[in-house]
């Protein structure tokens, strides 16, 4: 009999996962000074492609099968997980700090509660939708909204909204998921970054076209090769796949609680730069987290009630209902 416990090393998972989404938005806000975020969004998941076309390669022929019968769907879909999530998010922290970035995705579970409720019918439970009000308060508190600009980099409101508006490109693409039963979350995330990536690519030639944006010099490909390296592996794939098997090993409700990490993470990396916070950003993030650990609650409880009611026993049910999912 195996004696392994996977719980630490679902943990480490985790932390290496939102570590590595936190360190993003330090790293992105110095590369935009050379790459712009058309085509550091491509150049990221240029890198990203190459590395989940690896790992499918010993999986034989099925998962390209599977990326001819269901290409244009998954285009579609990951052109807006990573296409207009990445270069909203990158524009936002043009015009912003990346505390806020960081801030502003933690708060991705909760919006993504509205959404269900908007389009499926899903009436988020009280605690949810009171998890939510405190958590978007937050965002507002620390992009300066509610009392003015406090950053050091001035105000930040119109590049928080931008970066805002783009998660609802991931929500839109992590609900996809469900529609493709037949693929695991290697597969998904693999074949999503390959079908996307023809319309990155038009997109960036595009945008360039037009002067919508302009492509990176080799100088400043030279001067910031190395950080678009990290954006492209460590955020773009490997998070992604420590992720996923966090929340495999430990459920979809301990992964969420763990996004917590990645505004505190990102704080913590800017104080260790010297990029002390203002009182109203450290307040901000504090309602953020506070509304992420009631998002996770209220969720923890909503997956404990149908086991609950199976075994006719609530004093365990919260305990092995953790690895449950809701969509």
């Amino acid at each position: 009999m195996s004696t392994a416990n996977p719980r630490p090393l679902g943990i480490a998972a985790l932390l290496l996962a939102t570590s590595g989404w936190g360190a993003m938005f330090l790293v992105g806000k110095d590369v935009l000074h050379h790459v712009e975020p058309v085509w550091l969004t491509l150049i990221r998941y240029s890198m990203s492609a190459l590395l989940f076309a690896a790992l499918l390669l010993p999986r034989g022929a099925a998962p390209w099968r599977k990326l001819r019968l269901h290409a244009v769907p998954l285009a579609l879909r990951g052109a807006a997980g990573f296409g207009v999530f990445s270069v909203m998010l990158f524009v936002g922290l043009a015009h912003s700090v990346p505390s806020h970035g960081a801030v502003i995705v933690a708060t991705t579970p909760m919006t993504t509660q509205l959404v269900r409720w908007a389009f499926d019918g899903v009436r988020p439970a009280r605690l949810a939708l009171l998890a939510t009000a405190l958590a978007l308060a937050g965002v507002a508190l620390v992009s300066g909204l509610l009392f003015g600009g406090t950053s050091s980099a001035g105000s930040t409101l119109f590049g928080d909204a931008v970066a805002f508006a783009g998660t609802l490109g991931w929500i839109w693409y992590t609900r996809g998921a469900a529609r493709f039963p037949a693929l695991d979350v290697v597969e998904y995330s693999a074949l999503t970054v390959l079908a996307s990536w023809p319309l990155l690519l038009a997109g960036a030639l595009l945008a360039t076209a037009f002067g919508a944006s302009h492509a990176p010099s080799a100088e400043g490909l030279r001067l910031s090769w190395h950080a678009l390296l990290f954006v492209g592996l460590v955020p773009s794939a490997i998070s992604v796949l420590a992720f996923n098997y966090g929340v495999r090993t430990l459920g979809a409700v301990t992964g969420t609680a763990f996004l917590n990490f990645v505004p505190v993470s990102a704080l913590l990396m800017g104080v260790a730069l010297g990029k002390l916070p203002s009182a109203n950003e450290l307040a901000g993030m504090a309602m953020v987290v506070g509304g992420l650990l009631l998002h996770t609650a209220a969720s923890r409880r909503a997956a404990a009630a149908p086991t609950a009611r199976a075994t006719g026993d609530n004093s365990t049910a919260g305990y092995r209902a953790c690895g449950a999912s809701a969509r």
